[in-house]
């Protein structure tokens, strides 16, 4: 189900914006414009939808129009031409009430610096967006309390915000967003400014909370590493471009072009790529109604000298090699049930690379890859699992 979808978004900077999309269409770049027109092209015809529970990350370097897009979202930057919809409804030139109440209700912002009241307490600073929203006081402390607890603030709300580490004044941002129970929470460059271990720690806090609230969020970062550990789906932008969108898999695996080659390089792959990168199709398997004979064909012919057994649904039921099948042949028995090895490994499409290592090194077989019913899916050979780490899998 689409919560946000965005459509044609343009936001251009200076006297005449509506003069400038022609140029843009005409395939005029931002330097040029700059140069010829003094105008700053943020964004530059952005289309994407965002699934209701989604983590959509929006990513690329200074100056790529990411955090100008995130401010067009609610509005706080007005968009020059274009449609944003939030549940079917286009917030572009609704009027200040309905965007309000969209503000109010549905959306929440966490912003990099924070954005605390010093004089407020940690408790007041969460509960300031109920207050605005007229809920009264014992309601406001009800869930300002929870939202402190959510994010693991138990037994600070009467502390202030200067008494705080940095990363516990995020968690304050953070809960403050979570105390109005917005649909979408908006987050730019929220974790920033931390330190890189305080940074993790939010990180994980952000994926744990998000398994249980299921939020629909657009976080904001200029790290690949935050975007690959957090997003669902990446768009990277360039000049105000959306270049490409995909999942953090797709982004390292099928870069739309060399600027997104170019940032995905450096990236440890082995966190990121799953079972599912590398898996491939079995040369050949059989089945339990085949008989020893047909077994060992079917290596022959394929240049193997293991074969998987399936059932009849292609449910992983084990292994058998060419020496037993030869072996089980010279007796003259027909069926290689006696043969079956059913100590196979077995793994998820979801498997990241870095869990299979130790897999791929203690079994001599491929490594089957199942579904939650058993049923087969592929192979990984441990070859396979090398070439993952060195971006070979091609």
């Amino acid at each position: 189900m689409e919560k946000i979808k965005v459509k044609n978004v343009f936001k251009i900077f200076g006297p005449n914006p509506q003069k400038i999309i022609p140029l843009i269409e005409k395939g005029k770049s931002k330097e040029e414009i700059l140069k010829e027109t003094g105008h700053g092209v943020g964004v530059n015809n952005a289309n994407f939808a965002v699934e209701q529970g989604e983590i959509f990350v929006v990513m690329g370097l200074s100056g790529s129009g990411k955090s100008t897009l995130i401010r067009c979202l609610n509005r706080l930057i007005e968009p020059t031409a274009g449609e944003i919809l939030i549940d079917g409804e286009n917030i572009v030139g609704c009027d200040k009430d309905t965007l309000l109440q969209i503000r109010r209700k549905k959306m929440a912002m966490v912003f990099q610096n924070f954005a605390l009241f010093p004089h407020y307490t940690v408790g007041e600073n969460v509960a300031y967006g109920l207050e605005v929203q007229g809920e009264d006081l014992e309601t406001r402390h009800k869930k300002a309390y929870e939202a402190l607890e959510l994010v693991g603030l138990k037994g600070y709300e009467e502390s202030y915000p200067d008494q705080l580490s940095g990363g516990m004044q995020q968690r304050v941002g953070l809960a403050r967003a979570l105390a109005t129970d917005p649909d979408i929470l908006l987050m730019d460059e929220a974790f920033s400014a931390l330190d890189p271990l305080i940074r993790k720690e939010m990180q994980d806090e952000l994926l744990v909370l998000q398994a249980r609230m299921q939020k629909t969020i657009i976080f904001i970062t200029h790290d690949l590493d935050e975007a690959l550990k957090l997003g669902d789906r990446i768009a990277i932008m360039k000049d105000g471009v959306i270049v490409q969108i995909g999942t953090p898999e797709e982004i390292l695996t099928h870069p739309a072009d060399d600027y997104v080659r170019d940032f995905v390089q450096d990236v440890n792959r082995v966190k990121v790529l799953t079972a599912s990168a590398i898996m491939k199709k079995p040369d050949a398997v059989v089945s339990r109604k085949d008989g020893n004979k047909v077994a060992i064909r079917k290596m022959q012919e394929a240049g193997i000298s293991s074969i998987f057994v399936t059932d009849k649904e292609r449910h992983i039921r084990g292994i058998i090699t060419i020496d037993d099948a030869m072996a089980l042949l010279k007796k003259g028995e027909h069926s290689f049930e006696s043969i079956i090895n059913t100590e196979v490994p077995t793994t998820s499409p979801d498997t990241s690379i870095v869990d299979l290592l130790p897999i791929a090194v203690d079994t001599k077989y491929p490594i089957v890859v199942v579904d939650d019913d058993k049923k087969m899916l592929g192979i990984i050979v441990r070859v396979s699992v090398l070439s993952g780490i060195l971006g070979e899998e091609e």
